[in-house]
């Protein structure tokens, strides 16, 4: 695009963020953030032919709306789901200009307040919950987290050690857990992290998941012998903390822009490979902003020199996110085999076999260009081009129906099933590609 054409569409961007960032400075709310949400609604529509996709990328170019999937009007795709948060104010005028396209449309969520507190109650119930015993089948703030993974590093010495890579933005520790027996330091490791994208709370639940397994599990002990996890439970600390306190569906870091009054930068679109080409934006107020300058992000940087640091070990990355059901592996920045293909490929495809075994949940899995869509400056490639062979993202439960808001009656069975895809990758790194 232009430089002009960049300046005209830059009032459009500025009117959304006033819809989507402008009620950030507001005080924290006691409850479930104020009400703020109540009447919203998510609107799901799927254009099926060439006129229609142009029609809603220019309808969520300039209509103030919170794109959930795909997160950027330019990734709108034929016959590709497209799922919206709007405002009560906006939705009858949505619906209004989607009904004079002739294009179909369904509501996924009709009261958006009513979903969130439905997704885990009340927040003074999730506290007793959780203060003599963690809970792996509720959704916890950082401070839970963290006290979490202090006491996984009291009580197994032999198995974990926690250690800080960093500080974010706002001066948040960057924690890991290390875990596997220290007898053999030299052996193949396994990157996992959690919750890049704020509001994406199955992630750290994984996560959290993930340790408890690796723990306590006859197969999972088993593999500790051999391999190293490393496991971040929560990439972006200063963005979830912001979706607990202030604004449930936050995506980004939390970083100030000095030029406009948007914050944050998108975690996976601020890596150093074909960074902020096609699928991210340059403008600060875009949900999918790639930041001023590749690893411009505290978060970005410390990760990355760790795995660079490391990376002779670190043979898989796995980066978990939500929703769409899916495992995808490199490249998602351009349409091309990766080198290596029918190792991953056939290791993607035993991974999600094993998954559906568990609920007959269906994932689909392939490159992500193609299978999702294409992203630029994303860890995944920046992992694979930095000579890590198994780079994959999951994107966890569901498909829409809960969307962001997946309840924790859903934490158990999704992260049951991922475990299982997980081990299937972890195992592949033990035996020799056949192909």
């Amino acid at each position: 695009m232009t430089a002009s054409g960049r300046r005209a569409v830059r009032p459009a961007h500025i009117l959304r963020c006033a819809m989507i960032c402008g009620s950030f400075l507001g005080p924290a709310s006691a409850g479930l953030y104020d009400g703020r949400y109540a009447g919203d609604q998510v609107i799901r529509m799927i254009p099926h032919s060439y006129e229609e996709v142009q029609f809603l990328r220019r309808l969520f170019e300039n209509l103030r709306a919170d794109l959930w999937q795909p997160n950027a009007a330019s990734l709108i795709r034929q016959d590709g789901a497209v799922d919206v948060h709007v405002g009560r104010g906006a939705a009858q005028e949505l619906k209004g200009r989607l009904r004079g396209a002739h294009i179909g449309h369904r509501v996924l969520i009709s009261n958006l307040q009513m979903e969130v507190e439905n997704q885990s109650g009340s927040r003074s119930s999730r506290s007793r919950r959780s203060e003599f015993q963690h809970n792996y089948e509720v959704y916890h703030p950082l401070e839970e987290i963290q006290n979490w993974m202090f006491e996984m590093n009291r009580t197994h010495p032999h198995l974990v050690h926690m250690f800080s890579i960093g500080r974010s933005f706002e001066g948040r520790p960057l924690y890991v857990l290390q875990l596997g027996k220290r007898a053999q330091p030299r052996k193949k490791a396994v990157w996992i992290d959690c919750g890049a994208h704020a509001r994406e709370w199955i992630g750290p639940a994984f996560c959290q998941w993930f340790v408890r397994e690796a723990l306590t599990s006859y197969h999972m002990r088993r593999l500790l012998t051999q391999l190293s996890f490393y496991v971040m439970p929560v990439f972006n600390v200063d963005g979830y903390v912001f979706s607990w306190t202030t604004d449930r569906f936050w995506r980004k870091t939390r970083s100030k822009n000095g030029r406009f009054k948007c914050w944050g930068v998108d975690i996976n679109r601020n890596w150093r490979v074909k960074w902020c080409d096609e699928g991210a934006s340059s403008h600060p107020c875009d949900d999918t902003y790639c930041g001023p300058y590749p690893e411009s992000e505290p978060e970005v940087k410390a990760v990355a020199k760790f795995l660079r640091k490391h990376r002779k070990r670190i043979k898989a990355y796995i980066s978990i996110h939500a929703y769409a059901q899916m495992l995808l592996y490199p490249y998602s920045y351009k349409y091309a085999t990766i080198p290596n293909f029918s190792c991953v490929e056939d290791t993607a495809h035993k991974a999600v076999m094993a998954l559906y075994s568990a609920y007959r949940e269906r994932y689909r899995y392939g490159p992500a260009s193609t299978t999702l869509y294409v992203s630029s400056g994303s860890s995944m490639d920046w992992a694979y081009r930095n000579g890590i062979p198994y780079a994959f993202a999951f994107e966890l439960r569901d498909t829409g129906h809960y969307g962001f808001l997946l309840p924790e009656s859903l934490i158990r069975p999704t992260c049951t099933e991922t475990m299982r895809a997980v081990n299937t990758i972890a195992s592949r790194l033990l035996r020799k590609c056949p192909h």
